[in-house]
């Protein structure tokens, strides 16, 4: 049975927001209200005041995000000092490998894309900023389930381990068996996972406290890509990263 919707006006104007995943440009309003529960002439009430404060914008088909939250994430003082730290580690990253960069964090079960280096010579894939992957399936994911906190990996195997292509490790028992070569090695690796034909490596980003923060990834194609030569460039970055972090 679907949860009813929230009472507050509040609460159903962050649902409509709510409402959009890490991979809609745009929605209707017919789905923004099947997605929140709401009745369509409400959904509509308050998708109009949002798009006069900024957080919707009218399209041909529908609305999407504004401006206004893209605006609003900028200010976010944790996240932002990270991105803006991890930038210059990042493009050296990408100079040398003209492949495709990442910096991520955890967020409740998911791999989430903080920033994203790329370029022509990169290959096409899926992730970019403010998306998100399961982190089973991701090479960020596994670092984090592998050298974070326990909590971590019990919220993700109870959630249910999805599978995104045949090559997603979707069996607990398996997952851990990853994890334990994750932390053996000191960086992660996703062959094929979460995308067909992508591959990628990741190693973690510390606080002064040795607690895992972030991750930097290189993701590529999987016939081009040498994870096991690259590990050793993403974890330089990293660590660079971790001991400029420490010392903010």
């Amino acid at each position: 049975m679907a949860e009813p919707p929230p009472k507050s006006v509040l609460a159903r104007g962050l649902s409509l927001l709510g409402a959009f995943g890490a991979t809609d440009v745009e929605l209707t309003l017919a789905q923004l209200s099947a997605r929140t529960g709401l009745p369509k002439p409400t959904a509509h009430r308050l998708v109009a005041e949002l798009v006069s404060w900024g957080g919707l914008e009218r399209t041909e088909g529908g609305y999407r995000l504004g401006m206004t939250l893209f605006v609003l994430g900028q200010r976010v003082p944790r996240q932002r000092s990270l991105r803006d730290a991890a930038l210059p580690y990042l493009e050296d990253l990408y100079e040398a490998t003209h492949e495709n960069i990442h910096l991520t964090v955890f967020d409740a079960t998911d791999t989430l894309f903080l920033e994203k280096v790329t370029g022509r010579r990169s290959m096409p894939i899926v992730s970019r900023v403010g998306g998100r992957l399961p982190a089973h399936a991701t090479a960020s994911g596994k670092v984090f389930l592998a050298l974070g906190p326990p909590s971590y990996l019990r919220r993700v195997v109870d959630a249910g381990l999805t599978r995104l292509t045949a090559r997603t490790v979707v069996m607990p028992g398996l997952l851990r068996q990853d994890l334990a070569r994750t932390v053996a090695r000191g960086y992660g690796i996703n062959r094929e996972e979460s995308e067909t034909g992508v591959v990628a490596v990741a190693a973690p980003v510390h606080d002064h406290r040795r607690r895992v923060i972030a991750a930097v990834s290189i993701a590529g194609s999987a016939h081009r890509l040498d994870l096991e030569r690259l590990a050793p460039a993403v974890r330089t970055a990293a660590l660079a990263l971790s001991r400029e972090m420490a010392s903010r």
